[in-house]
């Protein structure tokens, strides 16, 4: 039935006997003349746009592959490109337990992987990285503002939605506050830079990530629509993807915006295929500790001087990593959004008694 959805991967690709063993190539299995078995793949790489993903896997299967025993399969590339065609080929990707992985050609690629994520799911979290926040509250240049789709819409599930790598002179004073108005968490550019660990926990709150070619600065990542030389360098791309896979409660991972006719030199499509490769490295090493009860967590209570409060926290005891608790009750369907992903960071600020932001703005949501 996937045969209706998919083009193969192009029969040159396919040719690895000029591969090592041990080369990502010749690990993953590939949708040549017939699909691969998906009963035991983890991962599924998909690309929307020929030659964008093609470029890409070029790079990517001649990377290592130090990822035992986790299977991965590369489906080839969409037959079309709109969400309606597309929701279903990913739902039954996700209804599978198979995380797609996503080389999108232009950013609002984006909207596809959310449309299909929210027919499975209510109250999804969602966390961009993009230079700007792509929102407008008219139809003006609709495809550029991708979000309007996914935030707008009359019949959205979006719970909450996660910016990072904003920068305030790419973006609308409107689309700002707009964010603040929903309790919507916005990393800027400099605050992420200035220490990217801050960043995971964004990423760790998301069911599934999105991530615009366009946060990447023009040096590291050229081949654009409207290249800028401020961004995240290539290293703290891919970071953030190897958050990304470590996430146990992410679902779906895309990256977008590749304009292969502007990769010269083939930059941009090794940059994405390291970030791939991150992404991947990521999942591997995932600790399995979402926590759906607190067993596994460690309670640290901080008691506020100023007022009549307690705030708890959880830190993991196999990944060290920490969340925080919503002090105020919440019904069954929002009980998998109890816990927010935190920092130590965020800890230590309310030892000293200051209300960490995303606590603030996790507050409001349930109120």
């Amino acid at each position: 039935m996937l045969d209706n959805w998919l083009r193969p991967v192009p029969p040159e690709l396919c040719t690895t006997t000029e591969l090592a063993d041990f080369q990502f190539g010749k690990k993953t299995r590939l949708h040549a003349q017939e699909l691969p078995d998906l009963s035991t793949a983890a991962i599924a790489l998909l690309g929307i746009g020929d030659e964008a993903a093609n470029a890409v896997r070029q790079a990517l299967y001649r990377l290592s592959f130090p990822f035992n025993n986790l299977q991965i399969v590369d489906l080839g590339n969409a037959r079309k490109t709109d969400a309606t065609f597309l929701a279903p080929l990913l739902k039954e990707l996700l209804d599978g337990n198979i995380v797609p992985l996503i080389i999108g050609a232009a950013p609002h690629h984006l909207t596809v992987q959310y449309k299909a994520f929210q027919s499975i799911q209510s109250h999804v979290n969602l966390t961009v990285i993009d230079k700007q926040i792509a929102l407008c509250d008219s139809e003006r240049e609709h495809s550029a503002f991708y979000l309007n789709d996914i935030v707008l819409h009359a019949r959205t599930r979006l719970f909450h939605l996660s910016m990072v790598g904003c920068q305030v002179h790419y973006t609308s004073p409107v689309a700002f506050q707009y964010l603040d108005k929903r309790q919507f968490d916005c990393m800027r550019l400099g605050n992420a830079r200035s220490d990217i660990q801050e960043v995971e926990p964004l990423i760790r709150d998301a069911d599934l990530a999105g991530f615009q070619i366009a946060a990447i600065r023009a040096a590291d990542a050229p081949a654009q629509a409207q290249p800028v030389p401020s961004g995240f360098t290539a290293e703290e791309a891919c970071q953030i993807a190897r958050y990304a896979g470590m996430s146990d409660k992410l679902r779906s991972f895309g990256i977008f915006g590749f304009q292969q006719s502007l990769d010269n030199q083939g930059l941009t499509a090794e940059l994405i295929a390291q970030m791939v490769w991150y992404f991947v490295d990521g999942f591997y090493n995932r600790k399995q500790d979402f926590p759906v009860s607190t067993e596994g967590l460690t309670e640290y209570i901080v008691d506020f001087k100023q007022m009549d409060y307690q705030l708890i926290f959880w830190k993991s005891n196999r990944s060290g990593r920490w969340w925080m608790q919503v002090p105020v009750k919440i019904g069954k369907k929002y009980n998998r959004h109890r816990l927010i992903p935190c920092s130590y960071n965020d800890y230590k600020r309310a030892c000293e008694d200051e209300l960490p932001d995303r606590l603030l703005h996790a507050y409001k949501r349930f109120l």
